[in-house]
């Protein structure tokens, strides 16, 4: 059914699917992992770069990290060729903004006029989307340190962590699972406090209150299932 439709990036499947800006995101998939990670005094930005030949002179190795401007950069994933594009048109439109406003442009005005670019190239007829996917880092006077991702489609997203390339998905999981673990081992014992003083100071007050034993029977029982399930945190 796909052959029917991904003949063209401007041609919708019956289910709503671009299947050429599938196989540009496949291509991604392939490719050399980055990931960034925001925080609150600074961003990372880490990429793997694959030298996919032993031969291959590593002090002309495409890079993977790419300055933009002063105060942004970015990490590609995909087919380095359209990443050199991308990335000469990300500096272009920085240095355009600086000659005419005299400051640097703010980072997710240069993250969204990079993405109306790619999405225009799966709208109009005889261009195929761009098979590379960017995370750009930044600081502006605005919002601070921030992290974005965009993909083929020109979709972009604000981040606090994510990934692109080989394994991604994978390396967003631990990183979601590490962090939910810490979240609870700090939180821990502020939840088993916050049960002690109010559950059982709320329990008194119904058993004072009212006589209906099915109503006690049930906020005890509710107790002890929030006490079970801190124990498998």
């Amino acid at each position: 059914m796909s052959r029917r439709y991904d003949s063209r990036a401007t041609i919708f499947s019956p289910e709503g699917r671009l299947y050429q800006v599938e196989y540009a995101m496949e291509a991604i998939g392939h490719a050399g992992t980055c990931l960034g990670i925001l925080a609150n005094d600074g961003v990372l930005l880490a990429a793997e770069r694959r030298n996919i030949h032993k031969l291959l002179d590593e002090v002309f190795f495409s890079e993977k990290i790419y300055k933009l401007n002063e105060d942004m950069a970015c990490s590609v994933a995909g087919i380095t060729s359209d990443a050199n594009v991308l990335t000469n048109e990300l500096r272009l439109i920085a240095q355009r903004y600086l000659l005419q406003y005299q400051e640097p442009i703010p980072c997710e005005q240069l993250v969204t006029a990079l993405c109306d670019i790619k999405q225009a190239y799966t709208q109009f007829g005889g261009k195929h989307p761009f098979g590379v996917s960017l995370l750009y880092i930044g600081w502006d006077k605005h919002y601070g340190f921030q992290l974005y991702q965009s993909d083929p489609s020109g979709n972009y997203g604000g981040w606090k962590a994510t990934c692109i390339g080989n394994n991604s998905a994978a390396a967003v999981v631990i990183w979601l699972l590490k962090h939910v673990r810490q979240c609870v081992v700090r939180d821990r014992k502020a939840i088993d406090m916050y049960l002690k003083n109010n559950c059982f100071t709320n329990l008194a007050h119904v058993t004072k209150k009212t006589a209906d034993v099915e109503e006690k029977e049930l906020f005890c029982w509710l107790v002890a299932y929030l006490h079970s399930l801190l124990q498998f945190i």
